[in-house]
Formats: C-alpha cells, sequence, structure tokens
C-alpha cells in the first residue's frame, strides 16, 4: 500500500507565535495539531493546503513554502493508513479572526518558547515540531 499525501502547516506570527489546533476528532481527540489534512484526487499539495486552511481556519494562505516531509501512519476505521505528510511555512491573509470549523476544536497561538512537542497527538507532528523548533522558520 502506497502513502497517501497529507499537508500540514506552520504558521508563525510577527510575536513569534506558532498557531496551533486542537483536534476535536479522532485520532488524537482533544491534542494538539497542525492545520492541515489530507491530499484529494487531482490536487496539489498547495492546493490542499489552501483547502484545508480555509475548511478548518476560514482563512487563506499566502506566501507558502515547501519545508520537509515525514513518514506517518494515520488511524482511519481501525486500520493504520500510511501517509507521507509534507510540511509547509505560510502566512494568513488573516490571522485575528480565525473560525475553528470542521474538524478542529480550537486555534491559537502559543510562543515558540512554550511549545511542547509531547502534547502533539500525530507521531509526524510531534516529530515535525520537534525538527522545528530546532531551526525555526518565521
Amino acid at each position: 500500500m502506497n502513502p497517501s499525501a497529507a499537508v500540514a502547516a506552520f504558521i508563525v506570527n510577527e510575536k513569534q507565535e506558532l498557531l496551533v489546533c486542537r483536534r476535536k476528532k479522532e485520532p488524537a481527540k482533544g491534542t494538539l495539531d497542525l492545520p492541515g489534512g489530507f491530499v484529494d484526487n487531482n490536487e496539489t499539495a498547495e492546493e490542499a493546503l489552501k483547502r484545508e486552511i480555509s475548511e478548518e481556519l476560514q482563512s487563506e494562505v499566502e506566501n507558502a513554502g515547501y519545508l520537509f516531509s515525514l513518514p506517518n501512519e494515520y488511524e482511519y476505521c481501525d486500520l493504520l493508513v500510511p501517509t507521507l505528510d509534507l510540511f509547509f511555512s505560510c502566512k494568513l491573509t488573516n490571522e485575528t479572526s480565525l473560525v475553528p470549523s470542521d474538524d478542529v476544536e480550537e486555534c491559537f497561538f502559543v510562543p515558540l518558547s512554550e511549545i511542547q512537542p509531547e502534547l502533539f497527538g500525530l507521531k509526524s507532528v510531534k516529530r515535525a515540531i520537534e525538527k522545528f523548533l530546532q531551526y525555526p522558520i518565521g
């Protein structure tokens, strides 16, 4: 089984705070996450990033740039689906009036110095947070 593609966004504001989301649904319900999701058929990773940000935060992406990828396993209907998670750095057109939607319970900014990777529920996102904190891109 080949991996499914997924995207996630590192969004850092001018105060050097990272936008994090709390997951509304399983897997890892209630844990922290980055905004993002699966790439749909006939969609580029960049298009998926824009769509997911729109669906989850009711905002628009600008200046998205690819950072790195990590393999992951995503639990879906009692199956472990292999994924390849593509991480991007981006800005939003409006960071002040975000509306948590879709599978996001809440979203908020956390100072980079206070980010705790162990609070992120998905393995690849936790590893991505650790990698990002070593070499933050703002």
